[in-house]
């Protein structure tokens, strides 16, 4: 009868640890994914700020 409770609850233990860890990956990608897209958004206003100021510079001159 003990192996039986004891093997249900290794089985139970892993799935968990199983399921623990597919979600901590998906968080990771999701996460990952969300920088990512913010990234290129900072950057191409960046790249608008620049384009901006040299046209500014240009004017100057």
């Amino acid at each position: 009868m003990g192996d039986v409770l004891f093997q249900t609850v290794f089985i139970l233990l892993l799935l968990l640890g199983a399921v623990s860890f597919t979600l901590f990956i998906r968080t990771i990608l999701i996460n990952t994914k969300a920088k990512t897209s913010a990234s290129n958004d900072l950057n191409q206003k960046l790249d608008k700020i620049i384009e901006l100021l040299e046209k500014q510079n240009n004017k100057s001159k």
